[in-house]
């Protein structure tokens, strides 16, 4: 992703010895980082991705479901020896900065909202880094925690093609490891086999684990999801568990999932482990109905095939030849929340 950054950037700090202090809201610049801070050789970092929305009919700033953020923050932070840090507070600060960064998101008064247009977006990304000046592995006693924000294009791209991971070569998570927390060890390392996924024209590398069975885990940095019959000919949503510790705890994927049992109480939600060799067998029986990936930057993105073991799977895309039926309902009752076209909960007003 690239984009512009806004104009200021929110920072605390905090001290084992004292605690989180005063917050402010400066200008963006580069950070006065000691060379030996921690954040730099023991990767003592963990970030969160979110989105701030302008309602096009009464022109507010919201955002979505930042008390999920705020808990998986903390337990990122936890997993790698960081402060934790007040959920209230940080939605609370969360709504202070985007309310001062809100000229970034244009409003008209058109009122006129239709799925799939260029929705105005300012992506944010609060994060908490360990700062401790320190050659030595140990907890840091210093740490800072800082919200940016970046105005990117939106992600209305062309169907996702995946290359499927060989789980002999590479893993992304394990089940003991970090693949459920939101920190950087558990993405730079991916970028070697992602660069040669692009190498070979795909879009994001499908991750499988274990070399055996073939499980699938993640698609690129997202949660991925299939819909396809079952035997019995219910219709199936079906994606990794979070019990193993091998995906995260995606707020996109919570939603789904939650919107689905509400809104298509005749459809199965299963979350289990399933085998990239179970997407084949349904594709050659005609079982397959759709596949996506979803998560904060790709939003809900329909997958349009996946080499798996240097064959090509295709993923059918019924509406328009761009998505399937479920996605696109889907992503639209999410952008009608985001956007304060329905009154729901998960949309929480700046003032």
């Amino acid at each position: 992703m690239t984009g512009s950054s806004t104009d200021h950037m929110l920072k605390v700090t905090w001290s084992s010895s004292t605690g989180w202090g005063v917050p402010e809201i400066v200008p963006y610049a580069p950070l006065p980082l000691d060379p030996a801070a921690t954040v730099l050789h023991y990767a003592n970092e963990c970030f969160e991705g979110m989105k701030a929305y302008r309602s096009k009919s009464t022109g507010k700033i919201r955002i979505f479901r930042p008390n999920l953020n705020a808990k998986r923050l903390n337990m990122s932070a936890d997993r790698i020896a960081l402060p934790s840090f007040d959920n209230d507070e940080f939605i609370a600060l969360m709504r202070a900065y985007v309310a001062v960064e809100e000229r970034w998101l244009a409003w008209s008064g058109n009122a006129t909202f239709t799925v799939g247009d260029d929705n105005d977006f300012l992506y944010l990304r609060p994060m908490i880094i360990g700062t401790t000046p320190r050659l030595g592995l140990a907890r840091p006693n210093d740490a800072m925690f800082l919200i940016i924000a970046s105005k990117l294009p939106s992600w209305h791209s062309r169907p996702l093609r995946l290359l499927a991971s060989s789980p002999a070569e590479t893993v992304r998570a394990w089940p003991g490891g970090f693949g459920y927390a939101k920190v950087g060890a558990n993405y730079g390392p991916t970028l070697q086999y992602q660069t040669h996924a692009a190498s070979l024209g795909y879009d994001q590398v499908l991750w499988l684990f274990d070399a055996e069975r073939r499980y699938v885990t993640e698609a690129g940095g997202a949660n991925f999801f299939v819909v396809w019959r079952t035997d019995d000919a219910a219709v199936e949503f079906v994606t990794a568990p979070l019990e193993l510790g091998t995906v995260l705890d995606g707020v996109t994927r919570r939603s789904v999932i939650e919107l689905v049992r509400e809104r298509m109480p005749d459809i199965r939600v299963t979350e289990r482990q399933f085998s990239v060799d179970e997407i084949a067998a349904a594709v050659d029986s005609h079982r397959i109905i759709e596949a996506f990936a979803c998560g904060t930057a790709y939003f809900i993105a329909p997958v349009a095939g996946i080499n798996i073991s240097g064959q090509e799977i295709p993923i059918p895309l019924k509406v328009e030849g761009k998505s399937g039926e479920y996605a696109r309902t889907i992503r639209r009752w999410l952008e009608e929340i985001m956007y304060g076209e329905t009154d729901h909960a998960w949309g929480v007003t700046v003032n």
